[in-house]
């Protein structure tokens, strides 16, 4: 992954914490990178939301940015459980996570709900990172270039120009 740095491409490592952690285990996580840094590439943790307070405390003014595993394709609304980037934005995450293979797979997340919370996240002040990938049996079918052509596609063609504002990771 990449971000753009005065006009120019710069490495950009994030960790997806994924469902795991725990307060101590976090803890002493944040610790060990704040302790390694600087790196040499931009570096991110992307926590469970009931983390990211503590995130925030822990990683302010260290230059290791955080962000949301996850954001709705709503900016508000009666929507159980969904999380609106501007929510997340107020924990100071830079990023967030969008189109992860586990939800596209699990929860049936289509192209273009996908595409919507990218643009959610962008309208949010997020950078989204927009996660892009064939499943085994795509690619044992050599169907990548037809997979990942179309969800960058559904990308594209929603956020237009706000695709130069998006991360990419396959």
């Amino acid at each position: 992954m990449s971000e753009r740095r005065a006009g120019r491409r710069r490495k950009l490592v994030v960790g997806n914490w994924k469902m795991n952690g725990n307060r101590a285990a976090n803890a002493a996580l944040l610790g060990a990178l704040k302790a390694a840094a600087p790196f040499a590439a931009g570096v991110a943790v992307c926590a469970p939301t009931p983390y990211l307070g503590e995130v925030q405390a822990a990683l302010q003014g260290s230059g290791i940015a955080w962000g949301a595993q996850d954001c709705s394709s709503h900016a508000s609304g009666a929507f159980t459980g969904e999380v609106a980037a501007t929510m997340l934005a107020e924990f100071g995450c830079r990023f967030v996570i969008v189109g992860h293979s586990e939800r596209r797979a699990m929860h049936r997340e289509s192209d273009r709900l996908v595409a919507e919370k990218a643009q959610q996240a962008l309208a949010g002040g997020l950078t989204p990172i927009v996660c892009v990938g064939e499943t085994l049996a795509e690619r044992e079918a050599n169907r990548t270039d037809a997979i990942v052509g179309r969800q960058l596609a559904a990308v594209t063609d929603l956020l237009g120009a706000g695709i130069e504002n998006t991360v990419l990771a396959y």
